[in-house]
């Protein structure tokens, strides 16, 4: 039994680019609740919270942005060049992250946690898990990987011998997981170690459940008569409905590996209406905050039943991983109908300026796609990286 009564804590670790942040949303599609250490470091450092000054007075003020934020790339570049400068970086947040990894695993619903983080066995994490995944690749993969993100050949391999040798995690791994081939595949064995852990666990994974909502108000001209409405999450089993439904809703084609790779990143829910598939919405849950990206609705479908079952459907997933705030980003053009419905759920148009808490504007302000307005609502009261 690891440190967290009545959990199974999984420690997810693995270099650079291995593609530890997949493996983690693969893990929480299957029912995991998961958390990335890295994430809550920074917002630990986003203005106004507890760290962002001991950062400045540590780093100096060159780690700043033109809007004083910490400039995450400026800050990695010199703590992966420097151990010293890594050291100092994690002793700035290790008490703030450890208390919210307590407060957080401590009140989530879920049998199993995953916790990545990239540093895991050099810290105080590798002793408190229950078991160490390590996920690995080719250094080949590795370095096309961080050469795709933006960094240069010479870059890449110059941060990679600076970390341990990923040789060492994974001589103490209790699970590898090698992710070199196509996200299914990478999937395929998440799945089956999943199903190996459920076996170890006594739980089995939930059958997928369709939430109903019945439709009371009576037809309206140019809609689809709906009697009832199905809700039902995607997964890599409809992930070819899901590319269909895309296509049709956006007019550019998508294909099952599109919508697997995606699955990597984000979470979909599918509203379906006499069987057929009416609505997608697409999001993602990321350091206690919920970003929705797409939410599309056949025009004939557009009716307070499908959005308000989509909607509340991210939700309850949303307040499941301990989501603080959801930001829905709607195209500028987003029909009326749409906006009425979102504001009748309580959402309310936001402007960055807007958005008080630094940590979430932040997140919304590297999530905002172009041409787009931000919806906002508030999911929990009380906040866990509360600011100084």
């Amino acid at each position: 039994m690891g440190h967290w009564p009545d959990k199974y804590v999984i420690g997810l670790t693995g270099n650079l680019a291995m593609g530890k942040s997949l493996v983690r949303r693969m893990l929480e599609h299957l029912g995991a609740y998961s958390l990335d250490v890295g994430g809550l470091a920074y917002q630990a450092m986003a203005p106004g919270a507890p760290a962002y000054k001991p950062a400045i007075q540590t780093f100096g003020l060159w780690i700043l942005d033109a809007e004083k934020r910490v400039d995450r790339a400026k800050l990695d570049a010199v703590a992966f060049s420097h151990p010293e400068a890594l050291r100092r970086r994690e002793a700035l947040t290790q008490p703030l992250i450890s208390r919210a990894l307590d407060t957080l695993i401590g009140r989530a619903r879920h049998r199993v946690v995953v916790v990545e983080a990239i540093d895991l066995l050099e810290g105080y994490l590798a002793d408190k898990v229950d078991a160490i995944w390590v996920v690995n690749a080719s250094p080949e993969n590795q370095i096309a990987r961080l050469v795709s993100s933006g960094l240069s050949e010479w870059e890449a391999r110059k941060r990679i011998e600076l970390q341990n040798p990923q040789a060492d995690k994974l001589s103490r791994a209790t699970v590898v997981i090698q992710n070199d081939g196509t996200p299914e595949q990478t999937w395929a064995i998440v799945q089956a170690e999943w199903n190996r852990l459920g076996a170890q666990l006594g739980f089995a994974q939930a059958p997928e459940e369709a939430k109903t909502i019945p439709v009371m108000a009576p037809p309206v001209a140019g809609k689809l008569d709906i009697k009832e409405v199905a809700i039902r999450r995607g997964m890599p089993r409809n992930a070819e409905e899901i590319a269909a439904l895309l296509t049709q809703l956006t007019g550019k084609p998508h294909t099952r590996m599109d919508v697997m790779t995606a699955f990597g990143q984000k979470s979909y829910m599918l509203a379906q209406a006499d069987g057929q598939n009416v609505g997608i919405i697409g999001f993602q849950v990321e350091n206690l905050v919920t970003r929705v990206d797409q939410i599309l609705v056949r025009p004939d479908a557009l009716i307070p039943a499908v959005v308000t079952g989509l909607i509340e459907a991210v939700e309850s997933s949303s307040r499941e991983l301990q989501s603080e705030i959801g930001f829905l980003f709607l195209p500028q053009n987003a029909p009326r109908a749409m906006l009425e419905i979102l504001t009748g759920l309580g959402y309310t148009l936001r402007t960055l300026e807007q958005i008080k808490v630094p940590a979430w504007r932040e997140a919304a302000r590297e999530s905002q796609p172009p041409n787009t307005v931000i919806y906002a609502k508030q999911l929990r009261a009380e906040r866990v990286l509360k600011p100084l």
